[in-house]
């Protein structure tokens, strides 16, 4: 037994100095630099955080990422939930093909995605000229290069992530229980609403957690589709760092604190939310 423990800890230290050198290293010295004052220097200060709350540029790329990051969030949860339950209930080879185009889409983000949507709905996209043509007002001047053109593509990777994510849930769904609430008089939507949703609660506020956390961490899409044009935290965050006349990574590190604030906060409520509604059943 001896022997099998120090070769289970052999080998778990390669990804324990991952973790530690990638992971938690990078966390801390980001945290402690938050709290540097600008330009190298040695001390500590709270400006960089009282700028960011303080600032309408700040406050704006704020409001933009958590709206943006909750409504793409929710509106992928509940598409999400019917393609899940879908894979579910459905068998054979149209539920493979389903599983295949599922696995597929959801590698289909970053700035191959933003460069689809442009084809299709920019200015001189294939659906707009056809808007265009044919008089169909919402494809002729629809805004992709706008919030609402952002939230289509943030919803687009979001639906297949929360799909592939809640599939497993919907394994712990058991005919019998469905049985036993048609004896009982009940139908389809009473054993969502009593049964079915309540026991997937759980698994839907983890799932909702990580598009969350998903979405708000999104960078290459919203940069590739509209630059710097809109205030996102992602953006401002970079531009601390890559900037051509200064760069300030001290303010840099402390917007990538507040993001890290806003995932941890998502992730409280949920294990807040969780236990008690799990509690139940």
């Amino acid at each position: 037994m001896k022997f099998k423990k120090r070769t289970y800890l052999f080998a778990i230290v390669p990804f324990l100095a991952l973790c530690i050198l990638f992971e938690i290293v990078p966390v801390i010295y980001t945290i402690i630099r938050s709290f540097m004052p600008e330009g190298g220097e040695l001390g500590f200060t709270l400006d960089n955080f009282i700028n960011i709350f303080s600032k309408a540029l700040y406050q704006k790329a704020i409001i933009n990422s958590l709206w943006i990051s909750i409504l793409s969030s929710v509106i992928g949860m509940i598409i999400a939930f019917f393609g899940a339950k879908a894979v579910h209930e459905g068998a054979g080879r149209l539920k493979q093909i389903f599983m295949s185009i599922l696995n597929m889409v959801s590698n289909f983000s970053g700035v191959p995605l933003a460069f689809a949507y442009i084809i299709m709905l920019g200015n001189i996209g294939v659906m707009t000229m056809i808007g265009k043509n044919y008089g169909i007002e919402f494809l002729a001047n629809f805004p992709l290069y706008s919030v609402w053109g952002l939230l289509l593509i943030y919803v687009y990777f979001q639906i297949p992530l929360a799909t592939l994510l809640l599939i497993p849930a919907f394994e712990s769904i058991r005919t019998e229980w469905k049985e036993a609430v048609a004896l009982l008089g009940g139908n389809k939507t009473t054993f969502w609403t009593k049964v079915g949703i309540p026991v997937l609660l759980p698994s839907i506020l983890g799932t909702f957690s990580v598009l969350f956390a998903n979405a708000l961490a999104a960078y290459a899409s919203a940069y590739a589709l509209l630059m710097n044009n809109v205030s996102l935290l992602p953006i401002r965050l970079s531009e601390q760092f890559v900037g051509d006349i200064l760069q300030r990574p001290e303010f840099g590190s402390a917007i990538a604190v507040v993001m890290m604030f806003f995932m941890v906060i998502a992730i409280f409520i949920q294990n807040k939310v969780t236990p008690k509604q799990g509690g139940r059943h």
